[in-house]
This record gives C-alpha cells, structure tokens and sequence, in this order.
C-alpha cells in the first residue's frame, strides 16, 4: 500500500506539473491584465472576462493566420506522412547498394540542431525566389529525419511473407507500398501526424525568417506582434497562447489512443 500510495504521489505531482502551466494560461487569458501582473499572483480569477479574446481578434488578423497555420501543418502532414513512409519501407524492405551508408546519414540529421542548418537552408530559399511564400515555408520539412526512421522501425516489424506473396502474385512496389503496407501503418501514421503537425503549427523561427508580409505570418509568428513598442500585452498573450493550443490538445486527445500504440511499437521508447 505505501509503495501504491508512493507512486500515486510521484504520478500526481508530474501530472500537475504537466498540466500546471496550461492550467495558468487558461486560467490568466479569462483575467484582466491588473489581476495578471498582480504580485503575488491569483491562480482562480477574481474578475472573469472575454475581453481579451475579443481585443486579440482586434489588433492581430487571427483568421488569416489561423488559416496560414493550418496550411502549413497539414501539407506538412501529408508530404511526410506519404514521403517518410516510402523511404522508411526502402530502407526496411529493400536491398539495394549504400543502403546502411544512407540510413546512417539520416540518424547524423537527428543530431544536427535545426539552427545550424537554417542559415543554408534560408541562402537555397532565396536563391529559388520562394521567400515569403508557403512552398518556402513548407520546403526544408517536408521530409522529416525523425518520420524516417519511426516509418523504418515500425515497417520492419511487419512480416517478409506478405511482400513476398504480393510479388509472386506480380504485384510491382509501388502496389505493394500502398495495398499492403501503409495499411498496416495506421498507428505509426498517426503519431507521425500527429508529431509532424505539433511541429508545424508550433513553429516560429522559420516562418518568422520566411514570411516577410503580414499576410503570411503564421499563428506564432501573428502572436509576436504583441510584444511590440508599446510593451508586452500579457493578457492577449495568453488568449493567444490559448487560440493556439486548443487545435493541438483537441487532436491529441482524438488521436490518443494511436499515438500511445504509434510510441510502443516505433522503437522510441
């Protein structure tokens, strides 16, 4: 029982640490700036209101960039969830020369931070004229390092006999690619989604370099419009802040289930 007890403990204080600093960001975007700013701080607030929604969709165009986002992560989605499956089911399934050699190089991307590369990255994206358009932004991910190699570990679970069958039968590759293995992919498929449209729509530092107008900024990038001359406006932060993890937390929650099956048999653990 104590050690029961113990672990419960332990279980709740991570979930409340978790948890805690959402809990304050929803909380804070229903208060007044005073009550947010007050020393000591308030976690219930004293006065609720929506005011701060309502002056967010004043100062920033929030549809336009809610909309941007939305673009962004689900081309995003969909090129690596079709992309980094086919290139994890060649590296699983088929032998061909240099093959180790090339997955090596695709496990040395995971250990290469972003900023490194983004200097070279934004010089290419100049050069070819996408700057300040969405196939910039969406270009330099659209392939993901980490979906490779979760679509490699899980693809190499699944049975050799199947494939083999298929080409008795005289099914080519790409028949077999889209009739028998991404079927069978639907949990790692998910967490890769749901992985690459966390990213996507939390991104800020690429967008922030690649869109050059208004009309392109992107929610986190929309959002840093507030912390202008004129100082940081907390409360539109946080209402912020809230407008942009609703779609998040409202997807993870769909797929939760796929997501924890995804992580158990992707060989993250």
């Amino acid at each position: 029982m104590k050690r029961r007890a113990v672990i419960y403990l332990g279980l709740s204080v991570g979930l409340l640490l978790v948890v805690g600093p959402f809990l304050w960001t929803a909380l804070s975007s229903l208060k007044p700036e005073s009550e947010i700013r007050r020393d000591p701080p308030t976690l219930w607030p004293r006065t609720f209101t929506l005011d701060n929604f309502a002056e967010l969709f004043q100062r920033v165009d929030i549809g336009h960039a809610f909309l941007n986002s939305l673009i962004v992560a689900l081309v995003l989605v969909a090129s690596n969830l079709l992309f980094c499956s086919m290139v994890g089911y060649a590296f699983a399934k088929l032998p061909f020369r240099g093959k180790n050699v090339a997955f090596g190089l695709v496990l040395i991307q995971l250990a290469i931070p972003g900023i490194v590369v983004m200097t070279p990255q934004f010089v290419l994206i100049a050069k070819l004229g996408m700057v300040n358009t969405f196939l910039g932004i969406i270009l330099p991910t659209m392939v993901a390092p980490l979906g490779v190699f979760m679509m490699r570990q899980f693809i190499s679970d699944l049975p050799d006999e199947l494939i083999h069958a298929a080409r008795v039968d005289g099914a080519r590759e790409f028949r077999i690619f889209f009739r028998i293995i991404l079927p069978l992919c639907g949990p790692a498929l998910a967490t890769l989604g749901l992985i690459t449209f966390l990213g996507a729509w939390n991104n800020f530092l690429w967008p922030a370099v690649v869109a050059q107008s208004e009309d392109m900024y992107t929610l986190p990038v929309a959002l840093n419009i507030l912390n202008g001359h004129e100082g940081t406006h907390y409360n539109l932060l946080v209402a912020g802040s809230v407008v942009v993890i609703a779609p998040i937390l409202f997807l993870f929650v769909f797929l939760q289930r796929f997501f924890v099956q995804g992580i158990a048999t992707t060989g993250i653990k």
